[in-house]
């Protein structure tokens, strides 16, 4: 992960139990699943890294895209690293969470179905409660349905507290400020691809080159 966040040009922690907090977004663009995952991970006292991977889901339910409460359409966070955008806050007033505190850039899918448009949509920038929070308070949540309209949330209640125990320390360390980064997974095969074109096309160069030293070579011999 931390290769990724060097490649996207994203700032990572290296402080003791200061938090790196990663949401990667899966391909599949079918929404009310918790198919995606946020990775927290940071080093502890002895200098080595310590990592968590929790399944979530960093998009909203079917029932906010089909129902959605501003008329330009359902926010779906966009990628991109949030830096102090979060803070440990209550979640509508009612339990412990990370709470937005600093503007984000949402996707607006407007068009009412159950396929979360992540292309087609509109940007916006703002305060919109794009909270990290729990699905149900106990067990794994098996969909998403109302549990999100944009916030990352988390399927299963035990990782989320293990997470926000977390969080407490980061915060008795380094201040109730928390940096939230969101990954697509496409980006990363985009990347990737750049680089593989980047790597044939410096590959086809070199061997072209030695072509023409051959030739060459060869009619002055």
């Amino acid at each position: 992960m931390i290769s990724i966040l060097k490649n996207q040009g994203y700032e990572f922690y290296v402080k003791p139990y200061q938090l790196n907090i990663v949401g990667l977004r899966n391909r599949n663009t079918a929404a009310n699943r918790f198919d995606d995952e946020i990775h927290v991970f940071y080093k502890n006292g002895n200098g080595k890294w310590v990592y968590h991977v929790y399944p979530a889901t960093t998009d909203p339910g079917t029932f906010w895209l089909r129902n959605p409460s501003y008329p330009q359409g359902t926010a779906i966070l966009a990628q991109g690293q949030y830096k102090n955008a979060y803070a440990i806050g209550l979640h509508r007033g009612k339990y412990k969470a990370l709470v937005q505190v600093k503007p984000v850039t949402v996707i607006r899918d407007y068009d009412r179905d159950a396929f979360l448009d992540f292309n087609n949509g509109t940007h916006d920038t703002g305060t919109f409660g794009i909270n990290i929070h729990h699905a149900e308070s106990s067990g794994a949540t098996s969909y998403v349905d109302k549990y999100s309209a944009g916030c990352q949330v988390f399927q299963n209640i035990a990782h989320y507290k293990e997470f926000m125990g977390l969080c407490d320390q980061h915060k008795s360390l380094y201040g109730n400020t928390f940096t939230y980064t969101l990954i697509d997974h496409r980006a990363i095969n985009r990347v990737q691809w750049k680089r593989i074109i980047a790597a044939s096309a410096a590959i086809a160069t070199l061997a072209l080159g030695w072509t023409i030293k051959n030739v060459l070579y060869n009619e002055h011999t």
